[in-house]
């Protein structure tokens, strides 16, 4: 399998946040930055090893509420963390060769409800201008910055409402005037979320003909874990310093193992700031490497969100963020 030893820049095109001074040593991080075919494949292929797994669990739970409930639980976290890889292809850091992050970064953008294309320049945007009230686009969506607030996010309320309407916008090439995203990209993205609909529409039309497949083993399933992929990116820099220091801007999350694997190692998320260059299965030895500097490492997800909470009534109070 192709391994790439991360010399190229095509994975730093994002920027890293500003640094005090070098933390990583060159030498380091060219040996953490380089990329395997081998490493992504069997990711990708345990990801969708679970999503076949989750969903036979749905299929044998078919009319037992009582499992069945559970069991879409369970795949719809699968469905959703889908939005990890769909990231990692993003940075081109999924696999070394760049036709396989293509592919399968549209693919897992599909499942969980993303257009790779758009997110592409979204998210590099977001990378250069990470906690930028100005410029960063993750803060000009909806940020909650209170406990109602907090809990509209977490619901999905700002999610699913837009999601039609964004991809009929980007289909239909209405990308103008939006900073991050070039001229020349409107084409690609428009084709890309044209297919994207056309799935889904043929998805919505099975369940009109009375077909519910796609609604107990993707639709609904993505409905019920959704908030659970929403905790985890509000982890990601709520109540962190606003600014570029990398170090402070961004939070790592030390997770159990389903957590991890699901999630392509993107809890570990400071480290993934300061280096986008490093790819998924690096990022644990990145964060043995970096941790003594980091600011935010919360063990788990709940005193995350006890952070994330924590931060409103500190803003509310006048101090900002944490």
């Amino acid at each position: 399998m192709a391994v790439d030893t991360g010399e190229r820049s095509d994975a730093l095109d994002m920027g890293t946040s500003a640094l005090p001074g070098r933390v990583l040593d060159i030498g380091v991080l060219r040996s953490l930055s380089r990329r395997s075919d081998a490493a992504g494949l069997l990711r990708a292929g345990v990801h969708v090893g679970l999503l076949a797994l989750t969903a036979t669990l749905v299929w044998l739970a078919s009319g037992q509420w009582a499992t069945l409930i559970p069991a879409m639980l369970v795949h719809g976290f699968v469905i959703v963390t889908m939005f990890a890889p769909m990231h990692e292809c993003v940075h081109k850091t999924a696999f070394a060769t760049p036709l396989l992050n293509e592919l399968f970064g549209w693919f897992a953008g599909l499942v969980s409800f993303y257009n790779f294309h758009f997110y592409r320049y979204y998210h590099t945007w977001h990378h250069r201008y990470t906690q930028d009230p100005e410029r960063d686009p993750e803060l000009s969506d909806f940020k909650p910055e209170s406990g109602w607030g907090y809990l509209a996010e977490v619901s999905g309320l700002h999610f699913w409402p837009l999601r039609p309407w964004r991809f009929l916008k980007l289909a239909l090439g209405q990308t103008r005037g939006i900073p991050f995203v070039p001229e020349s990209a409107r084409g690609k993205i428009a084709l890309s979320a044209g297919l994207q609909l056309a799935v889904y529409a043929l998805a919505v039309g099975s369940i009109a003909a009375g077909r519910m497949e796609a609604w107990f083993g993707w639709f609904l399933p993505a409905l019920l874990a959704q908030p659970c992929l929403r905790m985890i990116t509000l982890a990601e820099h709520t109540g962190c310093t606003q600014g570029s220091d990398g170090l402070t801007n961004t939070r790592t999350t030390l997770t159990t193992f389903p957590i991890r694997l699901c999630m392509w190692n993107m809890p570990f998320h400071t480290e993934h700031h300061l280096y986008p260059s490093i790819p998924f299965h690096q990022l644990p030895q990145a964060h043995q490497e970096l941790k003594s500097r980091l600011a935010h490492v919360v063990p788990g997800y709940v005193a995350a969100q006890r952070e994330v909470l924590a931060s409103f009534a500190t803003t509310a109070a006048g101090g900002g963020p944490a």
